[in-house]
């Protein structure tokens, strides 16, 4: 008999073999109330030892938050059926529900909850929370919703969970003894990422248009690419290896270099001033709307900030005490390998986002403005960075050189070279506001005042020459024309390293209200970050709500599959669009991740123009995809021998409209001549 029957004659034994009047009373309400059962267990240790019982409490909670969630994880990994759906002649006493059944979530919650009161309290009543967890498991194959396997793996797993979350407990009770910041610090980072995954899994947000694309760069891996290096491309690779063609595999990397990041930030501050600077940093990284985002939404941005911290802190541990030219010795070794490391962490940034260039121009300001570090630039240490740093980006130039020199034209396109100097109030004043709105405006205050009064230390010198001349370059660069929210991203970086010491050095000797308000401006920030997260709670219309264009993909994915499908069952079918946001979304969310294609009609030049078209699909259908309620553009439709149109509305769970989107129905392919684009 093989374990999948054992597993049913067990099933049916426990549903209809034990069936009693009794049991169908209290089967039910133990499944339901499990909670009636263990109060007054409690409540008895709650009064003989106050303090333990709420920590033992809080540790069981902590158990079930996390085993609730890995087992939803894990009912999808399995994909088993519920007896009640599976099996005939089930008695059903509670409703069977539509979720998977391996593991049972009730079993697993009842010995989370259960397993640290057992372990952490002595005495025999303890065992009353196994006794009840026990029966909490029996009960749920006793009404018909699970398998006896499914309440056995789900015990288990909650035990196990629950005894991990105590180690930690035990571990963390230990080392806050020893070094209390920074226990506190790995502990809040440890919440955070592990929030940010389940809120990857679960959160509202699709896939932003940028990491569609960039996963589309990872399925052709290169050199570089059009408009960015390869670095981003290389990571989601990696990501999406481990975990699959999924939103975790490309947004897992934003969690792990935004704890990177952090630890970095972490080192640098401690460095500086103490170890408080040092975890306050760390924690402040987290709590910014600009940074926080990056946590979770992967674009170049995520591994760029964290190359820009490490390199800040490779860099002034270069700096700290370096030797003079005519040292010899273990010395010279060891300060060398620090301008090495750094090489390497500067060249990694630059395949990362080619602003990390502006990280030369700050360290060398800040090595001939500040007297006392001027010596270091009659060493080799510099350039052995620097030419280390551009040995690593040697692949981008390669790339380039073998593609017209692209990336720089693009570039110069951003940057609005061909139109020469202007003034533009418009785009200054814009500038101005997103700086308010991503890092928040007592925030932006206070870490202007912090960098100002540190400016007579070496610490603040070399905090505000990496802070002041990005953020200056980009306040001018916004007067000539449009400025990104997230492109004065760096100059930040040092300032939350110089608030954070200005917080822990001046907040005892500030005033009551100069100190509310110090503490408000961190208040904010974290409310603002919050409130990014769960956007629908603002209830904002669509046309303000930043987040509109995180949504509605995976409702536009479902819909074209639907056409891609019922298509390709009589001829073959290819997908493509004149936008690249919408080609590289339909590539990801479109069952299957087939191969799209964006046509050039005149736009500006992207990756897809440095792919192979779909020239050669003559005679094969296709779908062609628009944004907004259009018609389909005349040079398109010319090249297929029938063309029908559906619109396709995109909306919110609250029934408000995203976009609206043109699906063109296209057949017999004639061809397409090829436009060269024009524009860069």
């Amino acid at each position: 008999m093989s374990l999948p029957e054992i597993d049913t004659l067990l099933f049916f034994f426990i549903n209809s073999g034990l069936q009693n009047s009794l049991l169908d009373i209290f089967m039910p309400f133990i499944t339901d109330r499990s909670y009636v059962f263990y109060a007054p267990f409690f409540i008895y240790f709650l009064f003989r030892n106050r303090n333990r019982a709420l920590t033992v409490l809080v540790i069981a909670l902590a158990a079930i938050l996390l085993g609730d969630w890995l087992s939803h994880e894990l009912k999808h990994v399995f994909e088993r059926m519920r007896p009640c759906n599976a099996l005939d002649q089930v008695r059903l006493l509670k409703g069977c529900g539509r979720s998977f059944s391996m593991p049972s979530n009730h079993a697993v919650n009842a010995f989370a909850f259960a397993t640290p009161f057992l372990v952490l309290f002595r005495g025999r009543l303890r065992f009353a929370f196994l006794i009840i967890a026990m029966l909490v498991a029996a009960s749920r194959v006793y009404v018909g919703v699970h398998y006896p396997s499914d309440v056995i793996v789900g015990g288990l797993l909650g035990s196990i969970i629950a005894l991990s979350v105590i180690a930690l407990y035990r571990w963390s009770s230990v080392e806050f003894g020893k070094r209390p910041y920074e226990t506190v610090m790995y502990l809040s980072l440890l919440a955070i990422s592990l929030f940010r995954i389940y809120y990857i899994l679960h959160g509202p947000l699709d896939l932003s248009p940028d990491e569609a694309h960039y996963w589309e760069w990872s399925r052709r891996p290169d050199l570089s690419y059009y408009s960015k290096g390869p670095m981003i491309a290389y990571l989601i690779f990696i990501g999406t290896k481990i975990f699959g063609d999924q939103v975790l595999g490309i947004r897992i990397m934003a969690v792990i270099f935004s704890l990177l990041s952090s630890f970095f930030l972490y080192q640098l501050g401690k460095r500086l001033y103490d170890e408080r600077a040092g975890v306050f940093s760390a924690l402040l990284l987290q709590v910014i709307p600009l940074f926080s985002a990056f946590g979770v939404i992967f674009t170049i941005d995520s591994p760029f900030v964290f190359f820009w911290a490490s390199s800040l802190y490779l860099f002034w541990k270069a700096i700290e005490d370096p030797p003079s030219p005519l040292t010899k010795g273990e010395d010279v070794r060891t300060t060398s390998s620090w301008w090495i490391l750094l090489g390497l962490s500067v060249g990694l940034g630059l395949l990362t986002k080619y602003t990390m260039a502006l990280f030369y121009v700050c360290a060398f300001l800040f090595l001939v403005l500040a007297a006392e570090k001027r010596r270091v630039l009659l060493s080799g240490g510099p350039y052995i960075a620097f030419v280390i740093s551009l040995l690593v980006f040697s692949p981008v130039l390669i790339w380039n050189a073998k593609h017209d020199w692209v990336t720089l034209r693009h570039t110069a396109g951003q940057a609005h070279l061909s139109e020469g100097f202007q003034i533009s109030p418009e785009s200054l004043i814009e500038f101005l506001g997103s700086q308010f709105g991503v890092i928040t405006p007592l925030l932006l205050v206070f870490m202007a005042v912090a960098l100002w009064q540190g400016r007579k230390t070496s610490a603040g010198k070399f905090l505000i020459w990496f802070s002041v001349p990005v953020i200056g370059f980009f306040l001018l660069k916004s007067v000539q024309g449009k400025v990104q929210a997230n492109w004065a991203l760096p100059g930040y970086i040092a300032g939350v390293a110089a608030f954070s010491s200005y917080y822990v050095r001046k907040k005892g000797s500030l005033r009551n209200g100069k100190k509310a308000l110090l503490n408000f401006s961190i208040a904010l920030a974290l409310i603002v970050t919050t409130l990014a997260h769960y956007p629908s709670v603002l209830d904002l219309p669509v046309n303000v709500d930043p987040s509109a264009r995180l949504t509605g993909w995976k409702e536009l994915g479902r819909e074209v599959t639907g056409i891609y499908e019922e298509m390709s069952a009589e001829h073959p079918v290819f997908i493509f669009s004149d936008r690249y946001q919408i080609s590289s979304e339909l590539a990801f969310y479109v069952k299957g991740h087939p191969v799209t294609y964006c046509v050039n009609l005149g736009r500006r030049m992207n990756q897809y123009d440095l792919w192979p078209g779909f020239g050669e699909r003559t005679g094969h259908n296709a779908i062609f995809v628009g944004s907004g309620d259009a018609e389909i553009p005349e040079k398109v439709a010319s090249a297929f021998g029938k063309v029908e149109k559906r619109v396709f509305t995109a909306y919110t769970k609250k029934r408000a409209k995203i976009r609206d989107y043109s699906l063109f129905l296209c057949y017999d392919f004639k061809g397409l001549p090829e436009e060269k684009p024009g524009r860069f």
